[in-house]
């Protein structure tokens, strides 16, 4: 407040928000983060990808994560729901993959850690702050914002950083906000004890079980609880005449594989509903304005990306402000590059996300060939593998060109989920 111009203001307090904000802090520049809620809070996305390692490091928040417990995950199972395959990714044997294990975590007190973390590394964190309206040009940015009595402040920076999540306060604001078409999705889920898992490191393993259409997951964030949920289409569930809960459990007893783990479960806490699956912006900068995270854009969480590409783009938009800091200019080059960036990110997982809902793209992913290593580039993928270059690129592009063929001429045996 006053006439104190900040570096950056930045919009949200979850994993983009933060990583963002100590990034900037860490490099000497002063951060404002207003967070409207207060911390700790419940949040959806409790599966990390092993790439997300490097990020905790170079944040200096790995020893917190690791005294907290957090299960690990070493690598991903996915099942046809009436168990006639199974396909198990192990993050270690993948020949592309630099790291090999993630955290699955309770994101209610991940989150927390994150954002405590950036309080001591000097970013000004002000949490129950709801921001109700920016502008911004290429002079700089303004902020108006409700402290946590109501009355409205104004705030003054160099650069916005939008990480507000769902929220998507600046895409609504400027209109940019785009549903697909074809993912229009809703999740029902909730936290449970008693469910079997597997023993040893395969435990800590997110399970994914694919029935026609919608699919379910399983995400180990304690010893005892365990994440499961059913992504399924909204007008399903509009026209269900049941509970949510009772559909969920509906649909489970139908699995053999959802039965065999779910046979004991029982709820902890309330169970939830959730929609916003899947939309995107039509950019993802404005003038001294980058959008990180969610904000961004929001996907079916099928490859459990969503952390990731949220710190990963919080860490570019930081480097981003920082070196138009330092060369003094409203970075108009540097944006240009984060929006492609991003958006060869977030369209990569895109694709896989709309494959992931047809017949042929199971048909070749329960059918992995190492030849060529097209399987192990797409274990790289689902590790987070985002800057592996020509190699890696090839070769998807080759397995995307194979589920072409398997749709056009079926040269390999169909799943059936009969």
């Amino acid at each position: 407040m006053g006439d104190r111009i900040y570096d950056a203001i930045v919009i949200g307090g979850g994993p983009g928000g933060s990583s963002a904000s100590t990034y900037l802090s860490q490099a000497g520049h002063s951060v404002l983060l207003l967070e409207k809620e207060i911390f700790p809070r419940f949040h959806i996305g409790e599966s990390l990808l092993p790439y997300n390692r490097a990020i905790f490091e170079e944040l200096g928040v790995m020893p917190a994560l690791e005294s907290a417990g957090f299960p690990k995950k070493y690598g991903a199972q996915f099942y046809i729901g009436n168990g006639s395959k199974t396909l198990k990714f192990v993050f270690g044997n993948g020949r592309f993959t630099k790291m090999a294990d993630a955290f699955q975590v309770e994101r209610s007190r991940f989150d927390h850690i994150l954002l405590k973390n950036a309080a001591e590394k000097g970013v000004e964190v002000r949490e129950g702050w709801t921001v109700s309206k920016t502008e911004n040009d290429s002079s700089g940015v303004t902020v108006f914002a409700r402290d946590p009595s109501g009355a409205v402040h104004q705030f003054a920076g160099k650069f916005l950083v939008d990480a507000s999540g769902r929220g998507n306060l600046t895409g609504n604001q400027q209109g940019l906000r785009k549903i697909h078409p074809n993912l229009k999705k809703l999740a029902l889920f909730g936290h449970f004890r008693n469910v079997r898992r597997d023993e040893g490191s395969p435990g800590g393993d997110t399970v994914i079980i694919r029935l026609q259409n919608k699919w379910f997951w399983l995400i180990p964030i304690s010893a005892e609880k365990i994440s499961v949920g059913c992504v399924m289409d909204q007008k399903e569930f509009a026209e269900a005449k049941t509970t949510p809960a009772i559909l969920f459990e509906e649909i489970w007893r139908g699995s053999p594989p959802l039965v065999e783990r779910m046979a004991n479960a029982e709820l902890v806490g309330d169970f939830q509903v959730t929609s916003d699956f899947s939309y995107y912006n039509d950019r993802y900068v404005g003038d001294r304005l980058l959008r990180v995270g969610d904000a961004a854009g929001f996907m079916d969480p099928i490859f459990s990306a969503g952390v990731y590409l949220a710190m990963y783009s919080g860490k570019l938009a930081a480097q981003t402000i920082s070196t138009a800091l330092q060369e003094g200019n409203a970075g108009e080059a540097g944006l240009a590059e984060y929006e492609i960036r991003i958006r060869r990110g977030i369209e990569f997982y895109w694709r896989m996300v709309e494959h992931f809902y047809t017949r042929p793209f199971l048909d070749v992913f329960f059918n992995p060939r190492e030849r060529l290593s097209l399987a192990s580039a797409v274990n790289a993928a689902l590790a987070g593998e985002l800057e592996g270059g020509w190699r890696l690129r090839w070769r998807m592009e080759l397995f995307f060109l194979i589920v072409k063929i398997q749709a056009r001429f079926g040269i390999m045996p169909q799943v059936s989920f009969d």
